[in-house]
């Protein structure tokens, strides 16, 4: 499942903090998820995360407006890319345990993949549609 994760990743995205960048890891995809896996495994049962996984850096995008006023810019949080590698995967194990075990209903669709607003509109037009028939 790592290996899978790191393939999939885009080399094109800039270099953490880190210093990873995302290419080194897709291209090595196989090399290294064996040791990623095992890094993962270690920090999910002491319940620690490694310390370069918390570094950040930060970037201020301009939205629209004044460069002057503040409130004109948006952050966007840079994280490790094995950090990133190691929710995606955290995720996948949560999801697959809430599809394997109907832990979500089939009407929840907030904070679902591939669900959405414009999803449970559609259930709710395509239910409505029937009772009226």
């Amino acid at each position: 499942m790592a290996e899978g994760l790191a393939a999939s990743l885009n080399p094109y995205r800039s270099m953490r903090p880190d210093k990873i960048h995302p290419r080194i890891l897709k291209e090595l995809a196989d090399v290294i998820a064996k040791p990623l896996l095992m890094i993962f495994e270690q920090s999910w049962e002491s319940g620690e995360v490694p310390d370069d996984s918390k570094l950040v850096n930060i970037a201020l995008l301009l939205k629209k407006g004044k460069k002057q006023d503040p409130r004109n810019y948006r952050s966007i949080n840079l994280t490790s890319v094995p950090g990133k590698l190691m929710e995606k995967l955290v995720l996948r194990v949560i999801e697959k345990y809430q599809k394997d075990n109907a832990v979500v209903g089939h009407s929840q669709h907030s904070f679902i993949r591939r669900k959405s607003h414009l999803s449970n509109l559609v259930s709710f037009y395509d239910k409505g549609s029937h009772l009226a028939d």
